[in-house]
Parts: C-alpha cells; structure tokens; sequence
C-alpha cells in the first residue's frame, strides 16, 4: 500500500518541481495575508520543520477532514483550482465520503527539492483503511497544503 523511499523521493522531486511556480506566486500574495498558522516556528533557514508540518497536517485534516476554512485559506492556489475541477470526488481526501477517523504519519522534508510530505491514513466503517500522501513547501508562508497523491 506505500511506496518505497525512491518513489517517494521522485515524487517529492516532482511535486517540489509543480510547487515552485505555485510558492512563487503565492509569495507576494501571503506576504500581505495573516498567518493560518501564527503558533508556528521555523527551522533557521525559516523553513518548515517535520515537526510544524506534522501539527499542521494534523489540524488541517482533524478527525473527518477539513473543514470549509481549511479548504478555502489553507490549500495551495493550484491544488484549490484541481480539487474544484474534480466531480464526485473529494480531491483533498482522496475518497468520495468522509472518513470515520485520520491519523497522520511520520513527516519526511526534503530540504533541497523544497517540500515535505506525510502519509495520510483515512479511517473507514468496518476497519477499512486507505492512504494517500500530503504534501507542504518548507518555505509556505503561511504554511499550506500544496498537493496531494492518491496513488497507492
């Protein structure tokens, strides 16, 4: 069910490529923007830590997903405008109801592609599990979700 470390890697490769233009752009837009999450502190190179991403990965989501604010304020330009473009299925959970539980597990950054990234477990009726990964910029401000993976 989870890929190994060298697709992971390779897709955080990726994901960082598509995030650059997105952190890009959102970086003269955010800079005027309250912080979504002002509790945070960086590393010092003012990166996002494991640590940071894992309680912002872990408050996004909550107990059955993420609520209207979280879509609206605290989701990357780009993955708001695919999610909106995906019908009958709920982009953000990679599933089409919600979850009876989330849990979030161990945060892995990749400080030179830029971006940090964590299995998401979706809890459903009947002991079911899915996962999917979720993945942030180490440089967001304020931090962000910026894409998801629902492959397997």
């Amino acid at each position: 069910m989870f890929r190994t470390a060298s697709r992971r890697t390779a897709a955080a490769a990726a994901c960082a490529a598509a995030l650059g233009l997105t952190l890009a752009a959102s970086a003269s837009a955010s800079a005027s923007a309250p912080s979504a999450a002002a509790t945070v502190r960086s590393a010092p190179g003012g990166r996002h830590t494991a640590a940071e991403i894992h309680r912002f990965l872990t408050a996004f989501y909550g107990h059955h997903g993420p609520g209207p604010y979280q879509r609206a304020h605290q989701v990357s330009d780009h993955l708001r405008d695919r999610a909106a473009h995906t019908e009958g299925y709920d982009l953000l959970l990679c599933a089409q109801n919600t979850p009876r539980a989330i849990s979030v597990g161990r945060v892995v950054t990749a400080r030179s592609a830029g971006v940090g990234w964590a299995t998401v477990t979706t809890h459903w009726d009947g002991g079911r599990r899915a996962a999917f990964t979720a993945y942030v910029g180490l440089d967001s401000r304020p931090i962000t979700l910026q894409d998801v993976d629902c492959a397997p």
